[in-house]
């Protein structure tokens, strides 16, 4: 079959280690199923793969990609989750589980004509969603659900800045929470993005760093270093950033007299629940939103998206058809 591989790992030229071709079929044991991929998002997940971040030598070749949509055995069309862990291990979650893996970590990936689940990671694709918008949910979409409605505490008009509009995660938390009735900060380097996060639903955007017309209760963070005192300063006393990520840098400076004097929260947020993906998915049928597609291209034109992802020429999530 053909798929989309990582056959090595450079961290300055990532994208030389992308191979194109055929690979085997699935291998699948008891309790998984395949899924015949009708379409497949990129991540920066995959990016990272290609780093050999999240992945060892031991494992390569490497089939990558941790979202898809697509029909099942018995002809269903689903999504896939891609959190391959087990619930009891995690005190009922299975993101929790010590042992758990992404899609393409561990097993292989969804850049490919077929890919092997747990049979319990298949949830029912609504006919109302698209495979292309459906395989845009279980990573970027899950997490930004995840931290908003989850681990944010936010409460109905509650005010949320999401740091870095562009983004996978970014765009959807700006969608999602403009859906859910909040108020909506943005920010964003770039004019365009920042107009196109007005057109998704924010009530305001600005350019990094930029005072708001009010501190706001909580903050979704996938930025890191670049906007971390930012978002510690634009926190009203009691507030909480929930952050899933950190592209700018992970060491940014603590500022915990701030932390503790405003009485802040920082809450770590990784991927959601199979229960919250089928949540996410009829959320979106309910409201109407659906995730904004920068462009959908062939799964053979996959190096044309991974140059996109690395060079940051990107609003919303790239799509690839099978």
């Amino acid at each position: 079959m053909f798929a989309v591989t990582a056959s090595r790992f450079d961290k300055d030229n990532p994208l030389d280690g992308l191979e194109l071709g055929e690979r085997p079929e699935p291998v699948v044991p008891d309790g998984w199923t395949t899924v015949t991929v009708k379409a497949a998002a990129l991540n920066h997940h995959d990016l990272w793969s290609l780093k050999g971040v999240g992945l060892g030598e031991d494992r390569l070749p490497m089939i990558l990609g941790c979202d898809a949509a697509g029909v099942d055995e018995d002809g269903n069309e689903v999504i896939v989750h891609a959190v391959i862990g087990d619930p009891a291990r995690g005190g009922g979650d299975e993101t929790l589980d010590p042992k758990r893996s992404l899609l393409s970590e561990v097993h292989p990936g969804t850049f490919a004509e077929k890919v092997a689940v747990p049979r319990r990671n298949l949830v029912p694709k609504p006919a109302e969603l698209s495979f292309e918008e459906a395989a845009c949910l279980p990573t970027a979409w899950l997490t930004a659900y995840r931290m908003l409605f989850d681990k944010a505490g936010l409460q109905p008009g509650g005010t949320v800045l999401v740091q870095g509009a562009g983004g996978g995660v970014a765009t959807a938390a700006i969608a999602l929470a403009a859906a859910a009735g909040f108020r909506v900060y943005a920010t964003s380097r770039d004019e365009a993005k920042r107009e196109r996060a007005a057109g998704l639903g924010a009530d305001g955007v600005f350019e990094p760093g930029a005072r708001l017309p009010e501190r706001v209760d909580a903050v979704i963070e996938t930025v890191g270093e670049a906007t971390w005192s930012h978002s510690l300063k634009s926190l009203r006393p009691g507030g909480r950033i929930v952050v899933a990520g950190a592209t700018s840098g992970q060491v940014p400076p603590a500022e915990l007299n701030r932390v503790f004097f405003l009485q802040l929260s920082v809450a770590g947020s990784t991927m959601g629940t199979r229960d919250q993906l089928e949540r996410l998915a009829r959320f979106l049928v309910k409201t109407g939103v659906r995730p904004h597609i920068d462009r959908v291209l062939p799964l053979a034109q996959a190096r044309e998206g991974f140059a996109a992802m690395a060079g940051g020429d990107l609003f919303g999530k790239v799509v690839f058809t099978l």
